[in-house]
C-alpha cells in the first residue's frame, strides 16, 4: 500500500506532499517535497491507495443556505440576529462539531477563518481529481479523505503544543514519534520535517490516510452521510499509532470497497 498526505495552502508555496510506502511490518517515507502545485498532486494520487488532504472539503450547509438566501434578498423564515450562537451554526460543519467532541478543540472555521482561501483551492483540486478519474467522495469513502494532522497527533497521544510554529517543538514531537513508531523509516527527511511545519503535517496527513484506509476512524453515521458528502468529513483516527503498522483493518458499511493492497515485495 502507498498513502499520500498533502498539507494544502492557498498557493503552491506552503503546500507540502508526502508519500509513504507500507510493507508487512514497516513503512518508508519515499517522497517529501514543498512548493507543490495541483497537477503534481493529481499525478501522485494515481499511484497511491489513499490520499489525505489537510483542508476542509466543503462549507457548512447552513452557511451555504444563508449566503444564497441573503444574496437573493430572502430570509427564508430564519432569524438573522447576528448573535454568537446563531453565527456558530454557520461557522462549523457537522464534522467540526464531532472533532471538537473528540479532541476538545474547534477546527478552524472554513466559513469565517482564513482557511476559506485554501478551501477554494481545495474545491478546485477535488474537481481536477474527479476529472482525472479519481473517486472523490467528500465523506471519505473514495480514494481521497479529509484529515486533520494536529488532531490526529493528539488522538495518538502526542503533545502538539507549539509544533506548527516552532522547530524545537517539531523536533520534540518527531523524537517521540520515532520512539513510538520505530518501524517508520523517514529516509533522510527528518531535517526537512523539523525545518518546515508544512512538511511535517504532510507526513502526518499520510499517516492519517493510512488510518482511514484501514478503517480505523469513525465515519459519518447514516443520518449525516449525505451532509458529509456535501460538507466534507474529517477522518479522525480511532486506533493507536502502532495499529498502522499491523494493517489490521475494520470495514465500514459506507465503504464500497477495500483499499487494502497486498504487501510490497
Amino acid at each position: 500500500m502507498r498513502t499520500a498526505g498533502v498539507d494544502l495552502a492557498a498557493e503552491p508555496k506552503g503546500t507540502a506532499l508526502a508519500v509513504i510506502e507500507w510493507a508487512q511490518d514497516a513503512a518508508r517515507l519515499v517522497e517529501l517535497r514543498l512548493g507543490v502545485a495541483d497537477a503534481a498532486i493529481v499525478e501522485t494520487v494515481a499511484g497511491v491507495d489513499k490520499l489525505g488532504i489537510d483542508c476542509a472539503f466543503g462549507w457548512p450547509d447552513a452557511f451555504v443556505e444563508f449566503v444564497s438566501a441573503h444574496s437573493a434578498g430572502r430570509s427564508d423564515g430564519a432569524p438573522v440576529d447576528g448573535g454568537m450562537e446563531w453565527r456558530r451554526t454557520l461557522a462549523y460543519r457537522e464534522t467540526d462539531r464531532r472533532a471538537r467532541a473528540s479532541t476538545g478543540r474547534w477546527p478552524l472555521s472554513v466559513s469565517t477563518d482564513r482557511l476559506g482561501l485554501t478551501a477554494m483551492r481545495c474545491a478546485g483540486l477535488l474537481a481536477r481529481l474527479g476529472e482525472a478519474g479519481i473517486d472523490v467522495d467528500r465523506s471519505g469513502s473514495g480514494r481521497v479523505v479529509e484529515v486533520y494532522p494536529g488532531a490526529s497527533l493528539r488522538l495518538w497521544g502526542f503533545d502538539t503544543s507549539g509544533y506548527r510554529t516552532d522547530a524545537d517543538s517539531r523536533r520534540r514531537v518527531l523524537t517521540l514519534l520515532s520512539t513510538e513508531a520505530p518501524w517508520l523509516d523517514l529516509a533522510g527527511f527528518a531535517d526537512l520535517m523539523v525545518v518546515s511545519g508544512d512538511a511535517f503535517d504532510a507526513v502526518i496527513a499520510a499517516l492519517a490516510a493510512r488510518s482511514a484506509a484501514l478503517g480505523l476512524y469513525e465515519p459519518p453515521a447514516s443520518g449525516v452521510l449525505e451532509q458529509a458528502r456535501r460538507e466534507g468529513w474529517i477522518a479522525l483516527p480511532t486506533g493507536a499509532l502502532r495499529d498502522l503498522k499491523t494493517g489490521a483493518h475494520r470495514r465500514h458499511p459506507h465503504l464500497d470497497r477495500s483499499v487494502i493492497s497486498p504487501p510490497l515485495r
